[in-house]
């Protein structure tokens, strides 16, 4: 009988342990996550403060090659050129011109569409929908995002972010493929709203592609 008091005693305090480390555990998470999201809205803050910014970007990645360009941003509109495509997002609508073919794609793309011309799409899709965690590497903040539901788009993402919360560098996972974006020169500075829609004017002769 005594052996099996023992017995009991010791899986009740083996079952306190662990409910112990569990909500150690949870509540050590949940810090992090709102760490993660303190940089975060700290980031977003600094690149939206003053109307929008511009950076230099390069991307690379699978089945993408490699391209560099600029890309200025402003809440959820922005605007990217590189040496044969440029694009404008109004928050709505995108337009993609390709200058090989004198082409103007109209769409309404995909949250990792849009990542791919402009590396600041995260400041708009972190505050929902994703798990969030962030650990120290290189002397700057990396955040991971995960997605909650498996329908999103950018199923993942990495983003490293100095301490002084500009973004220097996004990875991020569509499918079983990934896309890497450095960041560079970032520059805050007052876009005009027309910044983001294509001009046709400026370009008479190109072919429009309507694709919504």
């Amino acid at each position: 009988m005594q052996i099996i008091i023992k017995f009991m005693k010791k899986r009740v305090f083996l079952f306190l342990i662990t409910i112990a480390l569990t909500a150690v555990s949870t509540s050590v998470n949940a810090q992090n996550a709102a760490k993660a999201r303190q940089v975060l809205d700290k980031t977003s803050a600094l690149i939206m403060g003053k109307g929008g910014a511009t950076a230099n970007f390069t991307l690379s990645g699978n089945g993408i090659g490699s391209t560099s360009g600029t890309v200025s941003v402003k809440g959820n509109k922005f605007y990217a050129s590189t040496p044969n495509i440029k694009v404008w997002n109004n928050g709505k609508t995108q337009w993609t011109y390709t200058r090989s073919t004198n082409e103007v794609t109209v769409s309404k793309p995909n949250d990792a569409q849009q990542m791919t011309a402009n590396p600041y799409k995260f400041i708009t899709i972190y505050k929902s929908g994703y798990a969030l965690s962030l650990k120290e590497t290189g002397g700057q903040y990396e955040i991971h995002l995960k997605a909650i539901h498996p329908g999103r788009s950018i199923q993942e993402a990495f983003i490293n972010i100095s301490h002084s919360y500009y973004p220097t560098k996004v990875r991020m996972r569509q499918g079983k493929k990934w896309a890497t974006i450095t960041i560079s020169g970032l520059r805050t500075r007052n876009i005009p709203n027309s910044s983001f829609e294509f001009n046709k004017k400026a370009y008479p002769n190109a072919e429009i592609v309507d694709l919504r």
